[in-house]
């Protein structure tokens, strides 16, 4: 038996070491989403028929890399600055809509957007693969209604209504796009007071997102779950936000990476012209390097930069506090 060289073993410790550290990361992310204040969406079941025999039930659960997964009741966790300013965004991970992206995406962007004395919302959206009906609907739905409780709770949370952004990461882009691109689509019954409240945002920050689901821009997860085997024209077009567009959209800021593996940066190049040709306010800042899922930036890539302009729009648009 060959034994192995004292270099391989070093080698073999300090990736140990890597991944100890990745785990104990992640555990404190979920242990930190754990101990949020949290608000649970709607009073009593999602709308949305659950497929029989889908077992959905509890808690969310913890899977890889400090994501989280079985949303059976949607929710918000409430990250509240030292100083906060009035402002708010709602917070989306991606996850290709299979999983949500929570300790690598949207707990450092609440950490930032409170160190700019915004109050962050982490949505926990559910999942269409979970066996939810009308596929892209119950996220939709969970977008919609969450910033409708953010509005109808600003009084006692001391928040601006008028103040109230979006910001989305990968599949996470996607829906915060749709949420600002669709905000007159009914994805679900109103239920309550809060429900005759505007579901539109001041604002959307969209990070590597996916925009587009129309040929020839459906390899990603994200289209594979919206199209669910229908990926005709019609459909692809219903859930591509761009098609959406309109005068009625909020300023749109945009930050990816060139060499990004996933979404293509024709989502963004899209985005952007539909925004252009419908007189909306848009921002695309592209970066050479980061690859896809940078977060708030990737150490030793381009995609660190971002942060600054992000900054500076937001406070340009009354949201970062100086």
């Amino acid at each position: 038996m060959r034994l192995p060289t004292r270099r391989a073993v070093i080698a073999g410790g300090a990736a140990g070491a890597v991944l100890s550290a990745a785990r104990a990361n992640e555990a404190r992310a979920l242990m930190e989403l754990d101990s949020a204040p949290r608000r649970v969406l709607w009073p009593g079941p999602p709308p949305g028929r659950l497929r029989a025999g889908a077992g959905l039930s509890g808690p969310p659960r913890p899977t890889r890399h400090g994501a989280i997964d079985h949303i059976a009741a949607p929710f918000l966790a409430i990250f509240r600055p030292e100083r906060p300013n009035g402002a708010a965004m709602l917070v989306s991970g991606g996850g290709g809509y299979e999983y949500i992206e929570i300790g690598p995406e949207a707990l450092p962007a609440a950490r930032w957007l409170n160190s700019l004395g915004i109050t962050a919302y982490v949505l926990g959206y559910r999942l269409p693969p979970e066996g939810w009906a009308g596929v892209g609907l119950a996220p939709l739905a969970d977008a919609q209604r969450a910033i409708r409780l953010i509005r109808a709770g600003a009084a006692a949370d001391r928040l601006d209504p008028h103040r109230v952004g979006v910001m989305g990461f990968s599949a996470g882009g996607h829906l915060s796009a749709m949420a600002a691109t669709s905000p007159s689509w009914p994805a679900y019954p109103p239920i309550d007071a809060a429900d005759r409240l505007s579901d539109r945002p001041a604002l959307a920050m969209l990070v590597y997102p996916v925009i587009t689901v129309e040929a020839p821009y459906q390899t990603t997860h994200t289209a594979r779950v919206l199209l669910a085997g229908d990926d005709g024209a019609a459909n692809a077009a219903r859930w591509s936000a761009q098609t959406h567009v309109g005068r009625a959209t909020p300023p749109v800021f945009m930050a990816q990476a060139q060499d990004d593996p996933v979404a293509s940066p024709d989502n963004t190049a899209i985005m952007l012209a539909a925004c252009q040709a419908a007189g909306v306010p848009c921002e695309r800042h592209l970066y050479a390097t980061g690859g896809h899922g940078f977060g708030m930036g990737r150490p030793g890539t381009a995609s660190m930069l971002w942060p600054g302009p992000g900054r500076a729009w937001l406070a340009a648009r009354g949201f970062a506090s100086p």
